[in-house]
């Protein structure tokens, strides 16, 4: 798995794919969803596929997929090398989202939730593969929210795929607990070899998990009380909030105009046509003025065409 390219360019999102085997472009597949690091407060989260034809997954079961939550680093590593190993039917494939773009989508207005995010990574994963040449059959997710109204969610995008929403599904389906390990190895890795454009020279953090106390110390020690963390930091969680409050130096931002122009503002009002009065100066009705709407494209009312 080479990242390489974001390791490199740590601040934008990038996709690492393996090739996708013949087999899975003629015989229908199975595809599991899973991620890696939604809760941390620092590094990227890591979203994941793993597929295989429908009559390979009890296979891929064999090679000792699991949830990876409940495997050490070392494991995840040997079943990933068999996964990779394994590449004349099973392939996969992950996007690693950076801190960055997770905060400035949920800094947006409207905002962007955390599970959009993931919906919207998981629903581009899966839309890859099949761009790719994969024969999606069957789609394996582990529930962003709730089960039912993301599988309604799934199933209305990908209408010709049976797909199954369920908790838990990374210990239930081999090809999901499969996009499960990627994940994670991918996560582990681009951490690793994290490189701070801030020239900041540490390299223990923690788990990375805001109840961490290394992750704490972490977050007090490379502070900025004017630039705020390092790009490794999700700015928009909380525990990263409490402290920019509590440590960096306020700013106040000038408004765009100040409140005298926004006084001038013109009413909506005068857009619209005023009942005449009964008597002008001239004796006739006041003229009614044009919007600049209408004279910059040469339009004209007309009472009958």
């Amino acid at each position: 798995m080479d990242l390489s390219t974001y390791t490199s360019n740590n601040h934008c999102n990038v996709y690492v794919n393996s090739d996708v085997p013949e087999v899975c472009k003629e015989e229908p597949c199975v595809v599991g969803v899973d991620e890696a690091g939604r809760g941390p407060v620092l590094g990227p989260m890591v979203y994941g596929i793993c597929f295989c034809p429908v009559n390979k997954h009890s296979e891929l079961k064999a090679s000792g997929v699991a949830d990876s939550k409940t495997l050490t680093e070392e494991q995840r590593e040997k079943i990933f090398g068999v996964i990779h190993e394994n590449c004349d039917y099973v392939g996969w494939s992950v996007e690693v989202i950076s801190p960055l773009y997770i905060s400035n989508c949920m800094y947006k207005r409207p905002k962007v939730s955390l599970n959009e995010v993931s919906h919207n990574a998981a629903i581009g994963l899966i839309k890859r593969a099949i761009a790719a040449g994969v024969n999606v059959s069957e789609v394996y997710v582990d529930t962003v929210g709730p089960p039912e109204k993301y599988q309604a969610k799934l199933q209305e995008i990908f209408p010709t795929v049976k797909v199954t929403v369920e908790k838990k599904a990374d210990a239930l389906f081999p090809c999901v607990s499969g996009a499960s390990i990627c994940a994670k190895v991918a996560r582990d890795r681009a951490l690793k070899k994290w490189e701070f454009p801030e020239g900041i020279e540490i390299d223990n953090w923690g788990s990375g998990y805001p109840g961490d106390a290394v992750t704490k110390n972490f977050l007090l020690n490379s502070l900025n009380q004017v630039f705020g963390f390092p790009g490794i930091v999700r700015f928009s969680w909380s525990t990263a909030e409490k402290i920019l409050e509590e440590k960096c130096v306020p700013v106040t931002w000038n408004e765009e105009e100040d409140e005298e122009e926004k006084d001038k503002t013109p009413s909506v009002l005068q857009f619209f046509a005023k009942k005449p009065k009964s008597s002008s100066v001239l004796g006739r009705p006041p003229q009614k003025k044009t919007h600049h709407f209408f004279t910059d494209r040469c339009l004209k009312s007309v009472e009958s065409f």
